[in-house]
């Protein structure tokens, strides 16, 4: 029983140490954003800077619709099912 008490403090005490690093992940990481937001807020070249990303978004997302709606070509064994049938039908066995 005390060691069924222990390893429950032990495992408390795991997800607080957890979410404790999380949260200072996230604090580290949402400084450091804010750090390159102000630097490019900074340069004089914003306008530029945004016009070049969203080129690079729409380019993005081309290739996205493209690689998602490009027709998938038939399977190998179908092609050579098809020429087989045409075949048969020709009667050239």
């Amino acid at each position: 029983m005390a060691q069924d008490a222990g390893r429950h403090g032990g495992l408390d005490e795991r997800a607080v140490l957890l979410a404790a690093g999380l949260a200072d992940l996230a604090v580290s990481t949402l400084g450091s954003v804010l750090g390159a937001a102000r630097g490019l807020l900074r340069r004089s070249d914003g306008a530029e800077l945004a016009a070049e990303a969203e080129h690079d978004l729409l380019a993005r997302g081309r290739l996205v619709l493209d690689r998602r709606t490009a027709a998938v070509p038939p399977a190998h064994l179908e092609i050579l099912a098809r020429h087989a049938l045409a075949r048969r039908a020709t009667g050239d066995v």
